[in-house]
């Protein structure tokens, strides 16, 4: 079974270069023009460039984008036409993915609720996932990602997911195809999540630390990984995994700047049973740093073969 290696937006060994950049509407409206605008579009771009870069020569396959690339693109007091000003640079490092073989998707923020009972915050939900497919196919790259959790359960549960699908379904066919979702660390566990996931014929993404949060039923992950991974069909699956800042009640859902070496491979002891190849996104505040860290200590607690820097099998 092989498994790879992934870090989320920033890279903590690059951030002194300050390669993302964020421009709010109230600094947007202290400008004459959109000189300022402008640059940080063109920063952002650069700073996509050096990390792929980076991940490009220490064999970092897979890797999630930072959704705030374009800042205010979906703001409606925002008129500009950023298009011109992305379109090569964007087909340029899309190319630079394909060459090297990366795995890239991406994972709105917490304003992005497709489910909302508020008709606004769906609009505007929508609006950022049209927003993160126009990236997607700026690059045009292979099997492009975004990852949703279910979101709101205003009402109740049900109700929750009755809005997720009928959302859903009014979307784009082609943006469709680019929706994950994942199990969250409070509402919907992996039992709703994977039934949610099989009904819509979508992939899911397990998130093993948001199962240890919630899991009201007792849930053995045993019981599901083979289901979800199903989900994928002829993809690779993906796993997310972070560990706890620590075990008090307050700060377990906070995620820890490094893994816990030992639950990571408790975690790979539970499912090597499938025997399916599976990508595993680091999700730690030291990013990078985390995950080559967490290498280091596999190669010396364990017996896995190393394929590279970030790839290996057991």
């Amino acid at each position: 079974m092989l498994i790879r290696l992934g870090y989320a937006v920033s890279c903590k060994t690059l951030e002194n270069q300050h390669l993302f950049h964020t421009l709010t509407y109230t600094n947007y409206l202290k400008q004459e023009d959109n000189k300022k605008l402008e640059e940080t579009i063109i920063a952002n771009l650069d700073g996509l460039q050096e990390i792929l870069k980076y991940n490009q020569k220490n064999n970092i396959h897979f890797y999630r984008l930072n959704s705030n690339l374009i800042p205010l693109a979906t703001h409606d007091q925002v008129q500009f036409d950023y298009h011109p000003l992305i379109a090569d640079k964007l087909r340029l490092l899309g190319q630079f993915i394909m060459q090297n073989q990366m795995r890239i998707d991406t994972h709105p923020d917490q304003f992005c609720v497709l489910n909302s009972a508020k008709a606004e915050v769906v609009k505007s939900s929508i609006n950022i996932l049209r927003q993160e497919k126009i990236i997607f196919d700026y690059l045009n790259i292979m099997n492009p990602r975004i990852i949703l959790h279910i979101g709101s359960a205003e009402g109740t549960k049900k109700a929750g997911i009755l809005r997720f699908i009928n959302n859903f379904r009014t979307l784009d066919p082609d943006l469709q195809k680019m929706i994950i979702i994942e199990n969250d660390d409070k509402i919907y566990d992996i039992k709703d999540t994977l039934e949610l996931a099989e009904y819509l014929k979508i992939p899911m993404v397990l998130d093993y630390h948001h199962y240890l949060c919630n899991n009201p039923l007792n849930l053995h992950i045993e019981d599901y990984i083979l289901r979800i991974f199903q989900t994928w069909q002829d993809q690779k699956p993906k796993v997310h995994f972070s560990s706890p800042k620590s075990k008090l009640k307050k700060e377990f859902r906070t995620h820890h700047d490094y893994i816990d070496v030992q639950a990571f491979i408790t975690f790979l002891d539970k499912v090597k049973f499938c025997k399916i190849d599976f990508d595993v996104m680091i999700e730690a505040k030291m990013k990078d740093v985390a995950l080559f860290r967490l290498v280091r200590e596999l190669k010396y607690l364990t017996n896995y073969t190393f394929i590279d820097e970030t790839t290996f099998r057991i």
